[in-house]
């Protein structure tokens, strides 16, 4: 007799669609859901997406800025996805980059977009805090490439660290959004902050 299949507790509508929709994992909806909001990446459009993998982020957004566009791709993780041509791709640690890569990546971007976390330990104060200190190095990596008047999207775990980081994108961006998609696991604690208007 066969046993039954063991079902995914992390299955729903959102990893269901994904895999339809050929999409490596189901955070492709939360920006889908930034981007009708907020309208953040247009044609033509110059991005970075950190914590890039597995892909569904750098393979929605090279399809919203075209081919007059350019998506650039950072992660400690391989992709999981044929990059379209529009993307290049960094497989490094965000903490390990130096000026060499700095001056292979460039500047004059129009959005960063950060979808970076760490590798969670269930102890809420201690993911807090890493997520805050990858939060950090993201927020840095943005105010040395974005253009003037350019975006930031930065994906947080809430806790003590919570509004100091919100402050620190204050300083750097004329606006700024809290947003919490509905695409997010009912029991995540992340949240994004968005900065339009770089100073």
């Amino acid at each position: 007799m066969t046993k039954p299949l063991k079902r995914n507790k992390w299955e729903d509508h959102y990893a269901r669609k994904a895999r339809k929709e050929h999409f490596p994992a189901r955070s492709v909806y939360k920006l889908q859901e930034m981007q009708k909001k907020y309208r953040l990446m247009k044609k033509g459009d110059k991005i970075i997406d950190l914590g890039c993998a597995p892909g569904s982020w750098l393979q929605y957004a090279s399809d919203v800025v075209g081919h007059s566009g350019q998506v650039t791709g950072i992660d400690i993780k391989p992709l999981t996805i044929r990059t379209p041509e529009n993307v290049r791709y960094y497989q490094i640690d965000i903490f390990d980059m130096d000026e060499a890569l700095f001056e292979s990546i460039g500047n004059g971007y129009d959005l960063v977009m950060s979808d970076m976390a760490p590798s969670t330990t269930g102890q809420k104060l201690v993911d807090a805090a890493r997520s805050f200190e990858l939060c950090q190095t993201a927020l840095s990596l943005a105010e040395k490439v974005i253009k003037p008047g350019g975006a930031f999207v930065c994906k947080i775990f809430q806790g003590e660290s919570f509004q100091v980081f919100l402050e620190s994108v204050k300083k750097c961006f004329n606006h700024h959004k809290i947003f919490k998609p509905q695409s997010s696991r009912k029991a995540s604690k992340e949240i994004y902050i968005i900065g339009t208007g770089k100073k």
